[in-house]
């Protein structure tokens, strides 16, 4: 395996983490103006995503950065291609990242109402955006011979895209529900427990439907053959076995299984797309791939042992992390924030 793969596989990881731990990070903070009927509600709710949300973003962060070191080319078509989308991601992330710092800065209700709703958008846009994105990179863009974009901002928003955008939201948002199933007491579970219960079948249905589309709009699950792989087969059958796990009250093997969903589904839909990081709808040959689009061999050798020093370091410390936050939060454990 040359250093182009192994930074493409290292790309994955990141996006698998970033999705894996931000996915119910955001589908917390879209429950939060639903699930809490009132302040305390919301405290508490607040309170199973505290010491988490900031470490989560992380993963994004590095992916970005391992990017724009690793294939610069990507980087650049990318960012300047999707700028006023990811424009609107990181107002939606700093706004979100300020609302959880301002709201109990003042007791109005409508001081605190107003950030609560700030969260939601601040997890609403990201999560529906990040499926928008995810689905053109796979789907392809107009990029000509010299790796520009050559489209316009409403070209990413086609009918493929919006139905991957609405499959990641609700995706996000079911694991969101499940995990404050996991995390929380009392009613709050309650609650959470219904809302997962109704926000499956919408979720398995909007995701079959994302993966017919795909046979029509991308060529990355044709690409993997008739015997596709654990995989595809792995995450389907994970995110089939939520609605029994929900049905029996088993939140803790529901948010596995949905998480198992969501880093196979993520690791199927890089591995479709290997050797390429971006298609090009203009011309399959002006795709970029791993090696158009990549550093130079020095720049990703030096990377290489820095990235694997690192890595384990930062997974390491998140894990802990976990671990010391692992109990669920009541009205008890919320007064604070």
């Amino acid at each position: 395996m040359d250093l182009n793969s192994f930074w493409f596989i290292l790309i994955t990881v990141l996006f698998i983490g970033f999705f894996f731990l931000e996915g119910f990070d955001y589908g917390v903070g879209i429950l939060l103006p639903f699930l809490g009927k009132n302040d305390a509600d919301r405290r508490v709710i607040i309170s199973s995503i505290g010491p988490f949300w900031d470490g989560n973003e992380v993963w994004l962060l590095t992916a970005g950065g391992a990017m724009f070191a690793a294939f610069p080319n990507w980087y650049a078509t990318m960012f300047s291609g999707f700028y006023l989308a990811l424009v609107l991601v990181l107002v939606a992330l700093i706004l979100r990242g300020v609302a959880f710092e301002f709201r109990s800065r003042d007791e109005s209700p409508k001081w605190r109402s107003f950030w609560d709703w700030m969260i939601f958008i601040g997890s609403f846009l990201p999560a529906l955006l990040w499926g928008v994105a995810i689905t053109n990179i796979i789907e392809g863009v107009p990029i000509d011979d010299k790796m520009n974009y050559t489209g316009g901002f409403w070209n990413l928003l086609n009918p493929y895209a919006l139905l991957g955008g609405l499959t990641f939201l609700a995706l996000f948002t079911l694991y969101g529900a499940i995990f404050l199933s996991l995390k929380t007491e009392g009613e709050i579970m309650e609650r959470a427990f219904k809302v997962a219960a109704k926000l499956w079948i919408p979720t398995v249905v909007l995701v079959v439907g994302f993966v017919a589309g795909g046979y029509l709009a991308t060529d990355i699950f044709t690409r993997l053959g008739v015997n596709p792989g654990i995989a595809p087969v792995g995450a389907a059958a994970a995110l089939l076995s939520v609605g029994w796990f929900l049905k029996i009250r088993r939140s803790g093997w529901a948010f596995i299984m949905t998480a198992l969903t969501i880093i196979l589904a993520t690791f199927t839909i890089f591995q479709g797309l290997y050797p390429r990081v971006m298609i090009s709808s203009s011309n399959p040959e002006w795709s970029l791939t791993v090696y158009n689009a990549s550093s130079s061999p020095y720049t990703l050798g030096v990377m290489s042992w820095v990235a694997v020093s690192l890595v384990p370091i930062v997974v390491g410390y998140q894990a802990w992390n976990y671990w010391v936050f692992r109990h669920r939060v009541g009205h008890h454990s919320g007064s604070h924030l």
